[in-house]
């Protein structure tokens, strides 16, 4: 057979990377068992609406048919394959589920970005409450400091939030469609000019700022204080609130922001949604939130559910590679069979290795 490059966007995994990614999976598994979470192993292949629901912007899943002609995709999610398993199963909930393994997206090229990424994560279903996001953030915390991950920043967000703000806006539907995509897409002249209708009401201070809405908790929630009807909003802010404290008073080296200016990460979102990163690195370390209408998408039935999952590759990228050890080869014939095991058995396994 001659020689094949992989598809774009994947790689081989040997050696010290492997290893890293082995260990770090081990750990964050052993972190979901402990805090009374089973595994749950879904199929690489799955139908493809199943992930009907799912929003990917600049990519695309991998995509084939069955022999009757339907749809397959390699998976490009976790969490709606889950929502799938339960729903078809009749499983019973409350449950707690903990899963790893690869997606497979296809970005588009010279993006930068893998096709083929490793996650680890939780998914709690049957919990309604902010007990639910909470441990879901504790397992984010904790996941980083078990990887020592120490410069660690939070960023809270709520999918409520800028369909709150914009109920109150005194606009046509229309107009409130075109300054949210313009908001979204950060089109500050296309912003601007359809907020021109607001200049002279008491949402001018806070329209003004909206596009901006990010950072620390004080000056976001400062800006938020200016809208004049904050009625449907103080649930959101309260949350919000609460929750910004409970980070904080967890241990670990960290820092909390708020971004009330973005889109839901996905349609199915209902609350918030959380993801961590570090400044020294561009991806997104971990990502989850509150999807109550997760289930929905298989059967009529709402339940909650909550969430988190960690990008292995990610923490693997800024994680210390092993020291590298000196093998010890053991040379014997093959009637020295037992010798040589029991040699073995004495040393580290790590170093030593059988000799050709």
């Amino acid at each position: 057979m001659k020689n094949r490059n992989l598809p774009n966007g994947t790689r081989d995994e040997f050696g010290t990377r492997a290893e890293i990614k082995e260990t770090i999976q081990e750990r964050l598994f052993k972190l979901f068992r402990d805090r009374g979470f089973n595994r749950l192993t879904t199929p690489i292949l799955e139908y493809a609406d199943v992930f009907s629901p799912l929003n990917l912007e600049n990519v695309r899943p991998y995509q084939l048919l069955d022999e009757q002609g339907e749809a397959l995709v390699l998976r490009p999610d976790l969490t709606l394959p889950v929502a799938r398993m339960m729903s078809t199963t009749g499983i019973e909930v409350p449950a707690k589920w903990y899963y790893g393994g690869d997606v497979f997206r296809l970005n588009k090229q010279l993006s930068g970005s893998y096709n083929q990424v490793t996650q680890a994560g939780i998914e709690i279903v049957g919990y309604a409450g902010l007990k639910g996001e909470w441990e879901s953030l504790a397992i984010a915390v904790q996941g980083c400091e078990i990887n020592a991950v120490k410069d660690l920043t939070i960023e809270l967000s709520d999918a409520r939030f800028v369909d709150a703000v914009f109920a109150q806006l005194p606009l046509a539907d229309p107009t409130k469609q075109a300054l949210k995509q313009a908001l979204f897409d950060k089109d500050l002249t296309r912003y601007q000019q359809l907020a021109q209708s607001l200049a002279n009401t008491a949402y001018q201070p806070f329209i003004s700022e909206w596009p901006w809405l990010f950072g620390a908790v004080d000056l976001v929630m400062a800006t938020v204080k200016t809208l004049p009807d904050q009625e449907q909003l103080q649930p959101i802010l309260t949350d919000l609130e609460r929750t910004v404290q409970f980070i904080e008073a967890q241990t670990g080296d960290l820092t909390v922001v708020l971004d009330l200016s973005r889109p839901t990460p996905q349609s199915y979102y209902t609350g918030m949604a959380f993801r961590g990163y570090t400044q020294s690195d561009a991806d997104y370390l971990f990502s989850g939130g509150r999807y109550d209408k997760l289930l929905t998408s298989f059967q009529k039935v709402q339940e909650p559910a909550v969430g988190v999952a960690f990008d292995v590759d990610a923490l693997a990228d800024r994680a210390a590679g092993p020291v590298d050890v000196v093998q010890t080869l053991l040379y014997f014939e093959p009637e020295q069979w037992s010798v040589a095991e029991a040699a073995l058995k004495k040393r580290s396994q790590c170093d030593v290795v059988f000799s050709r």
